[in-house]
């Protein structure tokens, strides 16, 4: 349902934002939890407390109220979703200024603005901070284990890590912070990437035999995509990494470890065991990829022990969100705030126009 004198547009068409369109969210069963893009536009997602709003605005003949709404970050963090809140906006009858994706922003500063009739998008509050709060906190993440890497290539294996529906948007995050790439296929394609990634533990335990498996891999992969061969599954990593090494000679381009934590999980001497055993055996071209429960703090001293590539997945999954606030900081030209808050919303040169 449109605001009072808005007309229905695709964007605001069959709106959660009363009482009595409300009660018909009644989801039906056999489907996923997680909310589709329509449901997202439609409001759906909102907090209640929001459609109750609208209901008393509307009664007051206040919904079409021209305000300017703040938004601002609760912590310093490496801003995230403002692309995916500018679609959710678009074709609204507002104006939007935002701070760009992938710069540090600070506790309290401004990162979104938006003017326009309250009705036209304050539905739209528990969405637009949501995408904001949780992109920026994968981004910040991102942005530390890059920092610890530094010229070393990472990955972002997140998406095992959190529910599928945000998934992409994880890993488009972490690239926003600086990781070098993504093995999300959703995620990397939103990020304008190809899609990263080597062999699961799966294929060579069905296989049962890790040279069969990567001589396999040879011959299927296209020759673009790098030969990449897992070798902790049934040996020692240093014999398995130099017995397929001798098989594929130049072919191979790295090996990876992902030993687990019940065998003491990739220390910086078994990453300094393969490099050495590799090139005494003549195969110093093979790049030593590490991964699981990479952190930043484990990144340095593996790092230093010959490791060429890494793959993030938890530390960047599991960050924390970067917590947003909306404040009306104008209502019909006049400045107003909460107590606590300054009222008016002044010029803020790292706010550009973008609807």
């Amino acid at each position: 349902m449109a605001s009072a004198g808005e007309p229905e547009t695709p964007a605001t068409q069959g709106r959660v934002d009363s009482f009595a369109t409300l009660d018909a969210v009644r989801p039906g069963p056999g489907r996923l939890h997680s909310a589709t893009h329509e449901e997202i536009r439609r409001g759906a997602t909102t907090d209640v407390y929001f459609v109750k709003t609208y209901e008393v605005l509307r009664h007051l003949g206040a919904l079409d109220t021209p305000v300017t709404a703040d938004v601002f970050a609760n912590r310093a963090g490496i801003l995230c979703g403002v692309e995916e809140v500018l679609e959710l906006l678009r074709g609204l009858p507002v104006a939007v200024w935002a701070a760009d994706e992938g710069q540090p922003v600070e506790a309290g500063q401004v990162v979104l603005r938006i003017q326009g009739p309250y009705g036209a998008f304050g539905l739209y509050e528990t969405a637009l901070l949501g995408m904001l709060a949780s992109a920026t906190g994968w981004a910040t993440a991102a942005r530390q284990v890059k920092e610890a890497a530094g010229e070393t290539p990472v990955i972002c294996f997140g998406a095992r890590h959190v529910h599928p529906a945000v998934a992409p948007v994880m890993e488009r995050a972490a690239v926003v912070g600086g990781m070098d790439g993504a093995s999300c296929i959703l995620g990397a394609r939103l990020a304008g990437r190809d899609p990263v990634g080597t062999l699961p533990h799966a294929v060579m335990l069905i296989a049962g035999d890790t040279l069969t498996v990567a001589e396999a891999a040879d011959r299927v992969f296209p020759p673009q995509e790098g030969r990449v061969v897992l070798v902790d599954t049934f040996q020692d990593e240093a014999v398995e990494a130099v017995r397929v090494a001798a098989a594929m000679g130049r072919r191979l381009a790295a090996v990876r470890l992902d030993t687990p934590s019940e065998r003491g999980g990739v220390t910086p001497g078994l990453v300094r065991e393969v490099k050495a055993r590799l090139a005494q055996a003549g195969f110093g071209h093979v790049r030593v990829f590490v991964s699981g429960g990479i952190t930043p703090e484990r990144i340095p001293p593996l790092k230093a022990a010959g490791a060429d590539a890494f793959g993030v997945g938890s530390y960047v999954a599991a960050a924390p969100p970067v917590d947003m606030t909306m404040d009306i900081k104008e209502v019909a030209g006049r400045p107003v705030a909460k107590r606590g808050r300054i009222p008016g919303a002044p010029a803020d040169p790292r706010l550009r126009r973008r609807l």
